[in-house]
């Protein structure tokens, strides 16, 4: 399981030129005797779920409530796909 995370973090690396080949990649996976090279830093990354705004409407934050530096901060929760759609049953 986690050779399979290792070879698709190798495939989504910001710079083409570090991604491996299909033929590389099969062989990455058909060989476990092959060592994998190690994936380059992220261009981004996404600390946490919750992120603290100054001003929110009631209904957009949760009870959670800090002071710093002479501001209410307020955590508000996110989701990571916005436009979240739950189909019960398949057309």
């Amino acid at each position: 399981m986690l050779r399979c995370i290792h070879i698709g973090l190798l495939c989504v690396q910001e710079n083409l030129i570090d991604r491996p080949t299909m033929a590389t990649i099969i062989l990455m996976l058909n060989s476990y005797s092959l060592s994998l090279p190690i994936p380059a830093e992220p261009a981004f990354y996404m600390n946490s779920r919750t992120r603290s705004f100054p001003e929110m409407q009631s209904w957009e934050y949760n009870s959670r409530e800090r002071e710093s530096s002479g501001q209410i901060l307020k955590s508000a929760q996110e989701s990571e796909n916005e436009a979240s759609i739950t189909e019960l049953f398949p057309r």
